[in-house]
């Protein structure tokens, strides 16, 4: 009896899945850019059309913030290993012109999305997977920002409490905290009132720097880091 020939990839372990937000530009581009360099299959989740194209990469078009939209496309999903919460923006203001509705929207988009996408794929994630948040380095203060801050102050709060849940199985739930990066919410006339600074290295953040890290988080390599905010901020932080 002759032996079967394996064709190219026959056998091999289909490659892992994850669910990244805020793909259609900045750090959420940059990461899922750099996944699928890496071998994985990427699911976008964006408000706007997708940027990104090729093998490996699918896109779901939706806003994020309507909890049946989202939950109909998370309904499908149950051979994800990562999750990564990328997409946001920012809106200043002091104290004495603060916006309850910029604050209600930031805090639907940062902290409730990233809720919503946890309690929905955290128990379908297998053993080894990988919960990543995106949130800056602000969160521990910065003026004219105290809205923003205090929704990545939440992230935190979340990642720790999750990772305490969900480190019996392997699973691990990390946050970066990038400082000014080099993207379009850098140039957002909305915080003209509070131009980035440069940081001590002599420039921006660059995207691909956070996708490098997150690329690591997510590894089998970075199995023993969970419930951290690990800064990348080019020295501003010190």
């Amino acid at each position: 009896m002759s032996t079967p020939v394996a064709t190219a990839g026959e056998g091999a372990p289909a490659p892992r899945r994850a669910v990244v937000t805020g793909t259609s530009s900045g750090i959420g581009a940059a990461i899922a850019e750099r996944l699928l360099t890496d071998g994985w299959r990427v699911l976008g989740l964006d408000r706007t059309p997708p940027v990104l194209s090729g093998r490996g990469f699918e896109a779901a078009t939706l806003d994020l913030t309507d909890p049946p939209a989202l939950a109909a496309c998370l309904e499908p999903i149950h051979d994800a290993s990562a999750m990564v919460h990328a997409a946001g923006f920012m809106r200043t203001a002091p104290l004495g012109a603060l916006d309850a509705a910029a604050a209600a929207a930031m805090w639907a988009v940062h902290v409730d999305v990233a809720a919503r996408l946890a309690d929905t794929l955290a128990p379908r994630l297998p053993a080894g997977g990988r919960i990543l948040l995106i949130g800056s380095r602000t969160a521990s203060g910065a003026a004219g920002r105290g809205a923003y801050a205090a929704t990545k102050a939440a992230l935190v709060g979340m990642a720790r409490s999750w990772a305490l849940e969900l480190a019996a199985r392997g699973i691990t739930v990390n946050v970066i905290a990038p400082g000014a990066t080099e993207t379009p919410m850098l140039r957002d006339p909305a915080r003209a009132g509070v131009p980035p600074r440069l940081p001590p290295i002599g420039r921006f953040v660059r995207p691909a720097e956070v996708a490098a890290l997150a690329a690591f988080l997510l590894s089998p390599d970075a199995a023993a880091i969970t419930g951290q905010q690990i800064l990348i901020c080019g020295g501003a932080s010190l």
